[in-house]
């Protein structure tokens, strides 16, 4: 990345440059890329080839996209990288709500770690349920968050578990990882009939000022005056909706299942 593209990157997600590449400036372009750069699975569903690391940031700079976590987070590195940071990969896998045996994908998960004067932060600008702001590697003990609160638990096999509000959301290994290490899993998500993003499944989440807007197919939940809102869009609906809440213009419309019987958007 040449110092044009991270002028780029850094007015994309409204964002500083900072003086100095510490955990200050750390946590404040964390939050800027979880209220700015939605998690999104469009091109999943539209079969449209994904690239991860540098090649993601194209998507999400140029194109103001978002992406899936391996996109989000491999481009934040390489945004963190070009601004002196020291970043490695580390591979995970979701738990669902914690509740077994509900487990996902070997490496279906990627989070960030950060070296910053010899010690050692986690972030992670592509779930749902992550943390606004680094979570301190070594702590063990509870971590207060805008997102809530947070705990990094160890396992027996030498992994940690983070955990959100008391639900145990992630199992991450310790050991760095190669970003090549991914690619046999991101084919996986992109061709078979078992991932979870593709066969007609959509989600897109961003943090917005009123609070949370999360799409699950035509299902399109916001706030709104204070008020929770749920609505159900049609064709017609949508590409605007995409629009208005995530930032996103949509080239073509994704295959939508069919409108519930009796449904209204």
């Amino acid at each position: 990345m040449t110092s044009v593209n991270v002028d780029a990157y850094l007015e994309r997600i409204g964002a500083e440059r900072p003086a100095k590449a510490d955990l200050a400036a750390l946590a404040y372009l964390q939050e800027r890329h979880l209220k700015s750069v939605p998690f999104e699975t469009f091109d999943f569903n539209l079969d449209v080839p994904i690239r991860i690391g540098e090649g993601a940031v194209e998507k999400i700079v140029d194109r103001r996209r978002g992406g899936g976590c391996y996109e989000l987070n491999t481009s934040f590195a390489a945004l963190l990288t070009a601004l002196g940071y020291r970043v490695s990969l580390l591979a995970g896998r979701s738990l669902h709500n914690g509740k077994e045996p509900l487990v996902g994908a070997f490496f279906g998960h990627m989070m960030l770690r950060v070296e910053i004067d010899g010690e050692c932060w986690l972030v992670d600008v592509g779930f749902r349920w992550a943390s606004w702001r680094p979570l301190r590697f070594a702590e063990r003990s509870p971590q207060k968050d805008e997102n809530g609160e947070y705990r990094i638990v160890d396992t027996p096999d030498g992994d940690v578990e983070i955990v959100h509000d008391g639900v145990h959301r992630v199992r991450l290994e310790t050991r760095v990882r190669e970003i090549g290490d991914f690619v046999p899993t991101m084919w996986w998500f992109c061709t078979s009939a078992d991932s979870p993003v593709t066969g007609g499944t959509i989600w897109a989440s961003l943090v917005r000022p009123e609070g949370r807007a999360s799409l699950l197919d035509r299902t399109l939940t916001r706030y709104e005056d204070g008020r929770r809102i749920k609505e159900v869009l049609d064709d017609e609906a949508f590409p605007a909706a995409v629009k208005r809440w995530f930032g996103i213009e949509l080239d073509q419309l994704p295959a939508l299942p069919p409108m519930p019987a009796g449904a209204a958007s």
